[in-house]
């Protein structure tokens, strides 16, 4: 085919794996074919053959790469020293959805449909690993705040998994800019964790439902709301650990 002669077997390689980011990306690993990535390179499909063995050695390496990218991201972001809990919130979700915006068909790769002979999926591996990172910032602040640390695992799974879900419709939905949604997740996130409950109950539904308990908690939640507008009227919480609640630009 044209052109074929004029790349090195470097350059070559290269264009086979950004086509196949782009194709694995917009359709998913199932609905790919060989046939469609060596005709949107101009190649012959014993080319994609001889340099990846098949599709599913292409996925292989674009996985990879991508992996290696946003786990040098998070994990370097979660590494990093910060002025306090919130900041590290802050920095996580900005890195994340700053790998999404450069990297924003290697995202739709890792979370998209993926080869039957991946057992776990090297993206779930990534995000227990980052769930585990999140574990131990949280184990340290519920200790400093006497919280029982028992539901650790599943606040760092909830926290993580809410970065994710929100990637993936920011990804398709870019109606708001990285910063504004980076302000909209710490601002869920961190409101919710600056206020938790030691012990957490339902008040309205389930089992053995206290309603004298959860009418006395809804006086008190009354007078907690009250006491927070007034505190966020000078632009900062006494548990922002020295980060203000504007640290990152809406603009």
């Amino acid at each position: 085919m044209s052109g074929t002669s004029r790349m090195t077997a470097w350059q070559r390689r290269e264009q086979l794996i950004a086509v196949g980011r782009s194709l694995f990306a917009a359709k998913g690993f199932e609905a790919v074919s060989v046939e469609e990535i060596a005709a949107t390179a101009k190649v012959s499909k014993p080319i994609v053959y001889e340099h990846f063995g098949g599709k599913e050695g292409l996925y292989a390496v674009v996985v990879d790469r991508e992996m290696q990218t946003l786990t040098e991201s998070v994990m370097e972001t979660l590494s990093r020293p910060a002025q306090g809990s919130r900041q590290i919130v802050e920095n996580a979700a900005m890195a994340f959805l700053t790998y999404i915006e450069e990297h924003t068909d290697g995202f739709q790769v890792l979370v998209r449909d993926r080869p039957t002979t991946d057992p776990s999926g090297s993206f779930n591996s990534l995000l227990g690993d980052v769930s585990i990172r999140v574990e131990d910032l949280l184990v340290t602040a519920f200790k400093r705040h006497k919280i029982p640390a028992k539901g650790v695992p599943y606040y760092a799974q909830m926290l993580v998994g809410m970065m994710v879900f929100t990637g993936q419709y920011w990804a398709t939905h870019r109606k708001l800019g990285k910063d504004q949604l980076a302000a909209y997740i710490v601002n869920l996130a961190w409101n919710g964790l600056s206020s938790i409950e030691a012990k957490p109950t339902l008040r309205y539904v389930g089992s053995n439902i206290d309603r004298k308990a959860a009418n006395a908690t809804d006086s008190a939640s009354a007078s907690v709301d009250s006491n927070v507008t007034s505190t966020a009227s000078d632009g900062r919480r006494a548990d922002d650990d020295e980060i203000t609640p504007t640290s990152i630009s809406t603009d």
